[in-house]
């Protein structure tokens, strides 16, 4: 059973309105017909919140939010029972288009810049992260950061958080990940791709990520997981490391994906679980989200189904 009683919040500094355009057989550069299409509130930190929400946690969520077509985020939020502490910014908040072809298992993304927030902005997400934490036990810092803003905003935001005494998760890439790894997260769920560009050389084999991960466990972090796509992951902490690999499903979506693995991993945690148990958890809630359209959970009973199917290996 959930522990309802935890409190979890969410920041995403450059949400999107996620909109999932079906083109069998899509080809660039012809014209193409649209199977179908949906929207939704998205960007990786509201992702994780929506799976959390539909697993029983309570959760809250902040980051920038444009006012302007902020109304599709509020029914989420509404609808899920999610606490709104968006800092509402001048403008809209930016698009994404995913063009799945389902015939050939592709994806296209077309990720459109967000809006710059102002420093009276990221004055008040500071300080709506520091209310946050007197009621929640875990942050997910999640995804891009958003034009304007210096690369260090996820380090900062990191130190506000365990200055607190509060457990925080960090997803995201590139500069603000290098940037944020000294304030040492509490878990950092990078994928293959992103470890493999902070490191600056290829990890070939497994015990090559092991070492790699490793080395941001001497920084002072607790765990780290690897996401390698249908090759499972690879989730580390200084006395163990465990392989989970997930059950073979159709992939209707890559959509939310990394995300949902962060999910199953917070949820763990806050759960007190082992390490092989939130992997297993963690591989369930991936499993999920490429198995369906759109974001959180199906019903508990199909991510029991999908925990019984992940296969784990302890690696050490």
């Amino acid at each position: 059973m959930i522990n309802k009683t935890v409190k979890i919040a969410t920041i995403t500094l450059n949400p999107a309105i996620d909109r999932t355009v079906s083109i069998p057989n899509f080809k660039a550069g012809q014209v193409n017909r649209v199977a179908w299409e949906q929207s939704n509130a998205g960007g990786k930190g509201v992702n994780v919140a929506s799976v959390l929400a539909d697993y029983g946690f309570s959760l809250a969520v902040t980051g920038f939010l444009g006012a302007e077509n902020s109304t599709i985020f509020e029914q989420l939020f509404a609808r899920k029972k999610i606490e709104d502490r968006f800092v509402r910014i001048a403008g809209q908040t930016r698009s994404g288009i995913k063009i799945i072809d389902e015939v050939n298992q592709e994806t296209t993304d077309l990720n459109f810049p967000g809006q710059a927030p102002t420093e009276a902005d990221a004055a008040q997400l500071f300080q709506i992260v520091e209310e946050l934490a007197a009621a929640c036990a875990w942050f997910v810092l999640a995804g891009s950061i958003p034009a304007g803003l210096n690369p260090n905003i996820y380090g900062e935001l990191v130190k506000l958080i365990k200055s607190k005494g509060r457990a925080v998760a960090l997803d995201t890439s590139g500069e603000a990940l290098r940037q944020a790894l000294p304030a040492a997260p509490t878990l950092v769920k990078p994928n293959i791709d992103e470890l493999q560009e902070l490191v600056g050389h290829r990890l070939e084999t497994q015990a090559a990520v092991i070492q790699a991960a490793r080395s941001w466990l001497a920084q002072g972090m607790q765990t780290v997981v690897v996401s390698m796509g249908a090759a499972g992951a690879i989730f580390v902490e200084t006395e163990e490391v465990v392989l989970a690999q997930p059950p073979k499903v159709t992939v209707k979506s890559t959509v939310g994906a990394g995300d949902a693995m962060v999910s199953g991993t917070v949820a763990g945690k806050t759960q007190g679980l082992s390490l092989a148990d939130c992997a297993r958890l963690a591989t369930a809630f991936s499993a999920s989200a490429v198995s369906q359209v759109g974001l959180g959970l199906p019903s508990l009973d199909i991510i029991e189904n999908f925990k019984n199917q992940v296969n784990i290996n302890h690696l050490n």
